[in-house]
């Protein structure tokens, strides 16, 4: 994959506590209009390389790049360009739904207006917020706290997404909602990173997976590509994500597990 079709690009990015490493050596590209799956157990390293990209955490060695800008030395070109959702987003619990929207709006300097305000009424209304005018973001349960956090980064229209586990909270119908409009976006051009414990929703969206085990990238590629790593060609990605980060022991029990039957 060339650097001029990278809308994301992970180079050799460490990040290191003291004598603990986080993440170790992790390198991997995302193409501009694609859905890219990122997928690891608690403490695998996925948030801490998500924050490095987006420049909130900065690494001990490698380099971020969102479409082509170094997140570190270029951060206004790069931030510009980005939205990022964290497993617990950042949303000012004194304002109303509307008015935090309008304050991210003010924050990235878009023009008060009609094409503003219609584009936060879809919003609002998409997302099933528009008659919680009046309620302020604190009284929000957390699927509605998610809801209003990803309506903060469609505000500005993005042109890359990294989202941590977006549809945590959201009841089926809201999550559904969110991997509908993901696939859209997608198709207009928008590049999606998604790290996600719901493997289903994973392998319905992501073109490509990458796949981290205590600090290391473990595997990268589409499904075939990891059923030929694993050397299953049947095997669902939940087979695979457990084949790939398993410990010697349970290795061994889930290969008796779903060994063929005679």
């Amino acid at each position: 994959m060339s650097q001029a079709h990278s809308a994301v690009e992970a180079r050799h990015l460490v990040k290191g506590y003291g004598i603990v490493r986080a993440v170790r050596d992790v390198s991997f590209e995302v193409s501009r209009g694609e859905i890219f799956g990122f997928l690891g157990a608690n403490g695998a390293g996925k948030t801490t390389t998500l924050r490095m990209l987006c420049g909130l955490i900065r690494p001990t060695a490698g380099t971020a790049l969102i479409d082509g800008f170094d997140v570190f030395a270029q951060p206004m070109e790069a931030k510009a360009r980005l939205g990022y959702l964290d497993e617990e987003p950042f949303i000012h619990p004194h304002l109303t739904g509307r008015e935090f929207l309008d304050y991210i709006a003010d924050l990235y300097r878009m023009p008060r207006g009609p094409e503003r305000q219609q584009r936060m009424e879809r919003l609002l209304g998409l997302f099933e917020l528009a008659d919680r005018d009046g309620e302020l973001i604190g009284a929000y349960s957390h699927g509605m706290k998610q809801k209003i956090g990803l309506a903060s980064l469609l505000i500005r229209e993005p042109s890359v997404l990294l989202l941590d586990e977006p549809t945590n909270g959201l009841d089926p119908r809201s999550a559904r909602l969110v991997k509908d409009l993901l696939e859209e976006l997608a198709a207009r051009g928008t590049t999606v990173l998604l790290s996600t414990h719901i493997l289903e929703v994973a392998q319905a969206l992501c073109r490509r997976i990458a796949i981290m085990d205590h600090g290391n990238l473990v595997a990268t590629g589409t499904m075939e590509d990891l059923r030929a790593q694993a050397g299953s060609a049947q095997a669902t990605l939940e087979d695979l994500f457990l084949r790939l980060t398993a410990g010697p022991e349970s290795s061994a029990l889930i290969e008796r597990l779903l060994a063929p039957q005679p």
